[in-house]
């Protein structure tokens, strides 16, 4: 069945109405202005990246001791010309947004910023790896399922996220604008796993399984933590000035000191909230004060029942369970 011609009529009507929602103060839109960094080019970059953290797992196969300088090579050129001009936009973005402004020119050169801002991450590189290296080794230690190290870099939400995580984070030291969230968003959407790109990570980090957790802005965690699905990591109310504003810059989540382990669907919240070092924080539980050092979280056992067409009865046998 053929289309009606006659109702495309209605098309430049209708392109007039929605053109006509593109106002001055419309908050979703970004016309007129300087270009602001691709999200795809983004990607690439952190793509690009992987392959240099995690040389022969990624993209690049067939790398060997005759081959690899040249494929680093080539990437770390090409990474420092993507970072150089994605920055770059960022910087100006912040730029006109801080001094509210439209204007693309500027006096500041942003490109000498994000060049310098770009050799400086690829500087990081080798400590990143590193700290990688830790976050990979505890995967393989703290998860009997585990076959080889080459699982947990191929097959583990979790490192996918803490790579990411941990650029992103460098990143933020650096004081670069807005592509830290950008990088951190992607691996949420890629891996369910929400970290946020602020939050100061120790060595040697374990997410197991990852599904559904969040990880607040403003939250320290320790060396040796491990972390099931399902952890929020998060904020209490959120204050505000006398205007109604978000009060911005304060500690709002939570600190998990070295070699804590938080086990499904735990809830820790605020930014006063400190869980001590060696602590276990069952499933479950909900956390708004501190917790000493050495300290073991769980709530009471619950009573289950089981129907079997007989009416129910309680469940008395009781077993320890490892995720």
């Amino acid at each position: 069945m053929a289309s009606d011609v006659r109702l495309k009529e209605q098309l430049p009507r209708l392109t007039d109405r929605i053109v006509a929602t593109y106002t001055a103060d419309d908050a979703i839109n970004h016309l007129g202005h300087c270009a602001l960094p691709s999200y795809e080019a983004i990607i690439e970059i952190l793509l690009d990246l992987k392959d240099i953290l995690y040389p022969g797992y990624r993209r690049k196969v067939g790398l060997h001791a005759g081959n690899i300088a040249y494929h680093v090579g080539s990437t770390v050129d090409s990474l420092h010309d993507q970072l150089t001009t994605q920055i770059a936009r960022a910087l100006r973005h912040e730029d006109r947004v801080r001094n509210n402004h439209n204007d693309c020119e500027s006096d500041t050169d942003f490109e000498a910023k994000g060049q310098a801002m770009a050799i400086e991450l690829l500087e990081r590189v080798p400590q990143l790896r590193r700290t990688l290296a830790t976050d990979v080794q505890a995967a393989y230690d703290g998860d009997p399922a585990c076959q080889t190290t080459d699982e947990v870099v191929f097959c583990y939400p979790g490192i996918e996220a803490i790579t990411v995580y941990r650029i992103a984070h460098e990143l933020v030291r650096l004081e670069v604008p807005f592509i830290p969230r950008m990088m951190c968003e992607w691996a949420h959407k890629q891996t369910g796993i929400d970290i946020h790109p602020g939050a100061t990570i120790g060595d040697y980090f374990f997410i197991d399984h990852g599904t559904g957790v969040v990880i607040g802005e403003t939250c320290q965690i320790g060396a040796h933590v491990k972390l099931y699905q399902g952890v929020t990591l998060g904020a209490l109310s959120f204050k505000t000035d006398d205007s109604g504003a978000l009060i911005r810059g304060q500690k709002r989540h939570p600190t998990i000191e070295d070699r804590v382990v938080v086990y499904a669907n735990a809830t820790i919240l605020g930014g006063r909230t400190v869980i001590g070092h060696d602590s276990v924080i069952g499933s479950s539980v909900w956390i708004t004060k501190s917790v000493s050092p050495l300290t073991t979280v769980v709530l009471e056992q619950p009573s289950l029942r089981v129907r079997d067409g007989k009416g129910d009865a309680p469940l008395v046998e009781h077993s320890n369970y490892q995720i």
